[in-house]
């Protein structure tokens, strides 16, 4: 068994020697986001800008002895325009990531996917959780757990192609996705499976690039050898994923918590598809979790700089 957070530590390690990203923080007014801000920024991973009502912001760190000194502060009313401000301060390049605070998801969303002020881009924006799973060899994405509720066939090309440049941004050596379903073969009366199979079709004829997929995979066919050989699956990504494609968010948000809750799992997220990263936290997230999310962007920004923003949309 590999010793919880070694992958999380492992990936922090080498982003410090990454230069900081800026971040639009939006509405850090509790003590989880502003903390998790500040210590991001004390380890060099993001250098955040503050957008939210000053005098909370202010009382909310004097109140939990978090140091904001030589951060800047950009003021907003309420909650939904520091929404607002954070995406207008991606809008302007004066940030190139976002990062959620004490707001609700859908606010700090609802600001991203605006058609006349937000940043959306072609691709479908979709989340992915980074999961660092003790007792799996690989790092595991999972998508889509928080964004798509019950997506097309159409917006899954894009959920995949997401994750397997956030794989890429990883560093992946080889991405390998399964697209899950109940069962491993393709039957009809289940959809899922019919949709998982032109997935794999899709990618055989460039649609989708970058990774090698293969569904429908059952979660035990995807992350078992030992099933795989019961099984006799003959393929190169079974037993071995180390992206899962769930078929809906019901499926996918069971599968995190499964994995976190009973597997002692954490699971770092982030939105991909906009113009740049959007680190989502949870109050519920470790230290650990939180960093890793931001680092997490931070990989993203850079692999977009290495690729003159084309991979990741």
């Amino acid at each position: 068994m590999e010793r919880h957070h070694e992958k999380y530590e492992r990936l922090l390690e080498f982003c410090s020697k990454l230069p900081p990203t800026s971040t639009a923080v939006a509405h850090p007014c509790d003590e989880s986001s502003l903390k998790g801000a500040v210590d991001a920024a004390k380890l060099g991973l993001i250098a955040p800008i503050l957008v939210g009502p000053r005098k909370r912001i202010e009382a909310v760190a004097q109140q939990y002895g978090i140091d904001i000194s030589g951060l800047p502060v950009v003021d907003a009313a309420h909650s939904h325009d520091a929404a607002d401000k954070a995406v207008a301060l991606v809008r302007e390049g004066k940030a190139e990531a976002l990062m959620k605070g004490s707001l609700h998801t859908d606010e700090l969303m609802g600001a991203v996917v605006n058609r006349e002020s937000g940043i959306r881009t072609a691709r479908r924006v979709s989340h992915c959780f980074v999961m660092d799973v003790p007792t799996y060899a690989e790092t595991l994405i999972v998508s889509d757990c928080a964004v798509n509720i019950a997506p097309t066939m159409e917006d899954k090309v894009d959920i995949i192609q997401n994750a397997i440049d956030l794989a890429h941004a990883l560093r992946f050596p080889e991405v390998r996705v399964a697209i899950l379903s109940a069962m491993e073969t393709v039957n009809p009366k289940v959809p899922s499976t019919v949709e998982a199979g032109a997935l794999c079709k899709m990618a055989d004829r460039g649609q989708i690039s970058g990774a090698i997929l293969d569904g429908p995979l059952a979660l035990d066919n995807a992350i078992s050898l030992e099933s795989v050989a019961i099984k006799k699956i003959d393929s190169p990504v079974a037993g071995r994923a180390n992206v899962l494609i769930v078929p809906d968010l019901e499926a996918g948000n069971m599968l995190a918590k499964s994995l976190s809750f009973l597997a002692q799992a954490d699971a770092a997220g982030i939105v991909l598809g906009a113009r740049v990263p959007i680190i989502l936290t949870s109050r519920a997230d470790s230290v650990t979790t939180r960093l890793a999310s931001c680092a997490i962007a931070t990989l993203v920004v850079q692999y977009r700089r290495e690729t003159g923003g084309k991979a990741i949309a």
